[in-house]
């Protein structure tokens, strides 16, 4: 502190994070000596259990002139009770990461940072919820804006963000100009709050998480992914797990470049091919070009037998938006409920679900491959072959969303 205190006048970096390593008491007054200096400080790093980082970010009640980077994150899981100060406020601000830490409505934090590039606001608590209104006026003041974060912590009622979207007069349409990174946590009624009056011209990385619900409506996700550069894509992954089910696109051969991702967080595979099934559904002019769906499922939990029977029509549903798909590859115990379900129904022409199909890869050896017989010789009728192929076991590999 005493070097501080005569040394240059020179910018200052604050970064700290006791992950590996015990706080002590002189680190605690070094990081609340440093903050003191705040027209000296342009970068902040914290990464502390909550005590220790309400202690320290209740000091940041002032002006922070030169202030460009902010990323605070509470480790304590279970408290969500930290706050910014109201009086908080930082003109120059270029990159704002709050992750369990709130930011209080009516600050003037966001109307100020014109310049903001970065906004990711995390584990969003019930009492620091905001409308979808409120979120997209303090949008408005960001043109610069490139990457943006909204995950809430928990369920906020459908009724009462519908509520809140009829009691708000309408806005005129938001144009995010920089927009290249979005990723939203919470319920399909407040995603839609905000598609409605948004667009996003060269958005590239779009990442969904959508609580547990049994009807998923987004019919403006749709006229927001075509105004958007997430287009192309010709491959899509489904995998079912114990939580959650996963919807990603990507061009093929770039899996780790995904263009987008949609995450439905309900436990039962039912209720997962349902949800996939819905969205699939909204949004089946763009994913009509994928030419390659992949089918996983990794099943750890105790699911009844009954949740894990998918009836064939919700999986027909999900395959109906597929009309150019060339490939279908099925992994494992999910390739005799696909084999059935691909079998036409009474009536119904062989070619009305899948009709471009041309090769059937799957796992899981000689009773896979017997399972799939039937729809083969069915296509082979048809004068539409399909051929199948097995392929050793692999796992899907996702990367979660935080």
């Amino acid at each position: 502190m005493d070097m501080l205190a005569h040394s240059l006048p020179l910018p200052l970096a604050i970064d700290y994070s006791d992950e590996d390593r015990e706080t002590t008491r002189e680190d605690e007054e070094g990081i609340l000596h440093a903050l003191r200096h705040s027209d000296r400080v342009h970068y902040i790093s914290l990464d502390l259990p909550s005590p220790k980082l309400r202690k320290i970010i209740t000091t940041m009640d002032e002006q922070f002139p030169i202030l460009e980077r902010m990323y605070i994150e509470s480790r304590t899981e279970g408290d969500r009770s930290l706050e910014l100060p109201r009086t908080f406020q930082a003109p120059h601000l270029r990159h704002l990461i709050l992750w369990r830490t709130a930011l209080p409505i009516g600050s003037p934090l966001l109307t100020s940072t014109v310049g903001l590039v970065t906004l990711a606001l995390g584990d969003i608590p019930p009492s620091a919820y905001f409308p979808p209104s409120y979120l997209l006026t303090q949008l408005s003041h960001m043109p610069q804006l490139e990457n943006l974060a909204i995950h809430l912590y928990s369920p906020l009622p459908s009724r009462d963000v519908e509520r809140q979207l009829l009691g708000t007069p309408i806005m005129t349409h938001l144009m995010l100009p920089n927009l290249r990174w979005f990723t939203f946590k919470g319920i399909s009624a407040y995603l839609e709050g905000l598609l409605a009056r948004i667009s996003a011209p060269v958005l590239s990385d779009l990442e969904i998480v959508l609580f547990n619900q049994l009807t998923v409506t987004v019919p403006h996700f749709l006229q927001f992914m075509v105004t958007s550069e997430i287009l192309s894509f010709s491959t899509v992954r489904l995998a079912f797990d114990n939580d959650f089910s996963d919807l990603v696109a990507f061009q093929l051969g770039e899996e780790r470049s995904c263009r987008f991702k949609v995450q439905i967080m309900c436990r039962h595979l039912d209720w997962q091919v349902s949800s996939a099934a819905q969205i699939l559904d909204t949004l089946q002019p763009i994913i009509s070009v994928a030419e390659k769906l992949t089918l996983s499922h990794v099943t750890q939990n105790q699911s009844s037998k009954w949740h894990n029977e998918v009836d064939c029509t919700l999986w027909r549903q999900l395959f109906r938006p597929f009309s150019n798909l060339k490939t279908l590859h099925v992994q494992n115990e999910l390739v005799g409920k696909v084999a059935r379900s691909l079998q036409s129904d009474d009536g119904e022409p062989p070619l009305e679900l899948l009709p471009n199909l041309k090769e059937v890869r799957y796992s899981g050896g000689d009773d896979a491959r017997d399972a799939f017989t039937p729809f083969i010789d069915e296509r082979q009728a048809a004068g539409h072959p399909v051929s199948p192929s097995m392929v050793g076991h692999s796992v899907f590999s996702r990367r979660r969303l935080r």
